[in-house]
């Protein structure tokens, strides 16, 4: 990841709770999202269990039948197979002009209930009335729930059991392992045409960025732009970063990293400090574009923006081969493209 996510230096979501009316009613109301479809009830089969990457083994009486999750985490499950069963998302979801946001991938978000669409929103109240029985998201930093805000977690996560799964320092494919995981506990059938499918055309992607890197060796630096600073991103600690890297794409890692190893954080002035080929720019709504960097005469003297060797790059990916595969192959395209230029 670039920017400190573009939005919070710490990766942890800032919402006051605000004092939020009637929250103590629901949560009477909703017996901490048991009951009649909650997590005891409604259910299908025994009891459900599951161990996070917290370390955390989450219980239920049976399988989670109303699910919330992360916008990207859910369009992931959705990948999988798990579809009818969430009911809320939560982080970008929404387009200003009404459509998906690119998170949200195949999800349909008319289905669901947005309960936030910024980092910084979470409505506890309209959580609570889904009667969740599990809250799902990532987690870039140890025990940090991803956009479930401090202010407000104590009485989100006492509404429902959640599940996080570590998003960074792993490989990308290790964390689409543990979704496939989780999304079998909760009964996707991973032999379903829709996955084996996805999985192949992952691998094929893989293999051809593989073929791309090691025949048109070009340097690569993945890296974000915000109004007043440009950031170097680590492919050390970002997991797409890091399967990229594996497979032999020649990323460039910088020297100086922020806290929390994420990246480094340039001024405009020294945009010019890593030479690249290839610039993979942060394409999330959060960050600036192309058009919005035009005017930056730093941006614009780079080499590979001359070149306009610029490819778009989803920095928080949906955890899912469905969703992994187009962003391999659109790399492989741009390296297999690139003329080196630095």
């Amino acid at each position: 990841m670039s920017t400190p996510r573009s939005i919070a230096p710490s990766r942890r979501g800032i919402l006051a709770a605000g004092g939020a009316v009637g929250i103590g009613a629901l949560l009477a109301a909703c017996g901490g999202g048991k009951g009649p479809g909650g997590a005891n009830g409604g259910g299908k089969g025994g009891p459900w269990s599951f161990t996070d990457d917290r370390g955390t083994k989450v219980s239920l009486g049976s399988t989670p039948q109303r699910i919330v999750a992360f916008t990207g985490t859910a369009a992931a499950l959705h990948d999988f197979g798990i579809d009818d069963r969430i009911v809320g998302v939560f982080g970008p979801t929404r387009l200003k002009n009404g459509k998906p946001d690119p998170q949200a991938g195949d999800l349909d978000i008319d289905k669901v209930t947005i309960l936030g669409n910024a980092y910084n929103q979470f409505n506890v109240e309209k959580y609570a009335a889904l009667r969740p029985d599990l809250l799902v998201t990532n987690m870039y930093e140890p025990g940090a729930l991803w956009f479930v805000p401090d202010d407000s977690k104590d009485k989100i996560t006492h509404l429902a059991k959640s599940v996080a799964i570590t998003s960074s320092r792993v490989t990308l494919v290790k964390i689409i392992e543990r979704y496939a995981d989780l999304a079998r506990s909760l009964g996707a059938d991973l032999e379903a045409k829709k996955v084996t499918d996805a999985k192949t055309r992952f691998e094929k992607a893989a293999a051809a960025l593989r073929k791309a890197a090691k025949s048109h060796p070009v340097k690569v630096l993945a890296c974000s732009g915000s109004a007043d600073l440009f950031y170097a991103s680590n492919p050390g600690i970002n997991a797409d970063l890091k399967y990229f890297k594996s497979l032999g794409v020649d990323l460039i890692v910088p020297d100086h990293l922020d806290k929390g190893g994420y990246f480094e954080s340039l001024s405009w002035e020294n945009a010019d400090k890593y030479k690249a080929d290839v610039l993979l720019l942060d394409n999330r709504t959060a960050t600036l574009q192309p058009k919005d960097l035009a005017a930056k005469p730093s941006w614009t003297r780079l080499p590979a923006v001359k070149a306009g060797q610029i490819t778009p790059w989803s920095s928080e990916p949906r955890f899912s081969y469905a969703g992994a595969a187009p962003l391999l192959e659109s790399l492989t395209r741009a390296i297999e493209s690139a003329k080196k230029v630095s």
